[in-house]
């Protein structure tokens, strides 16, 4: 495979990248991206590590592939499972790295760490996509429902977003009362990702593509 060195750099560069600003949402505290929802959700509600409600809710995305595609499925695909753990032990790590900054308490504070790291994550998926390895399970789940469907990709993504804002929600109210995993960064981080990342893409990305002569 073309560049597959540089590729595979690039490619756990950007998941490192997305998971720091993942952890930095958190620090935040108003509410992680949609994405990460489901899990900073279990980790409120359960006590679970973060790291390990993610590598929980990666590998119940592949099982969910599995059941849908059946036969179809593709054995490949299972790796979706290794990046979920590492990805977690990533979240692991930068929320380890968290720790030693003092808790923030200022909104305006707050609401700039938040704007950063949605920075941070779009940063992290203009690396990690186009290397074309292998997507995480989030998006292998809706690959397969817009596979299943016909859908639009784009589509189920929203639809997608929307629904795992909504189960957090939901589970936050009845298990805390409270708003848990889902804030104001929650929809910003919903905005401001995918048009983070049109920008990064229109200014860097030809120097990118470079570097993996696309």
């Amino acid at each position: 495979m073309k560049n597959l060195k540089l590729r595979l750099v690039m490619y756990f560069v950007g998941l490192f990248i997305m998971a720091l600003g993942v952890s930095i949402s958190v620090k935040s505290n108003l509410g992680v991206s949609p994405v990460s929802s489901i899990p900073y959700t279990m980790t409120c509600v359960w006590g679970i590590e973060m790291g390990k409600a993610t590598i929980l809710f990666h590998t119940a995305l592949v099982v969910l592939q599995i059941i849908l595609l059946r036969q179809a499925f593709q054995v490949k695909n299972l790796l979706q499972v290794i990046i979920g753990i590492v990805f977690g032990y990533y979240t692991t790590f930068c929320n380890w790295c968290m720790t030693f900054l003092p808790t923030p308490e200022h909104i305006v504070i707050r609401l700039a760490m938040m704007l950063f790291s949605t920075f941070i994550i779009a940063l992290g998926l203009f690396f990690y996509v186009p290397a074309d390895i292998m997507p995480l399970a989030g998006e292998g789940a809706m690959q397969t429902i817009s596979q299943l469907t016909g859908i639009p990709f784009a589509k189920v993504k929203v639809a997608f977003d929307v629904s795992m804002v909504t189960i957090s929600l939901i589970v936050c109210l009845v298990a805390l009362h409270g708003l848990g995993s889902v804030g104001a960064g929650t929809v910003i981080a919903a905005v401001l990702v995918g048009t983070i990342l049109g920008y990064l893409t229109k200014v860097l990305g030809p120097w990118r593509n470079q570097l993996l002569q696309k």
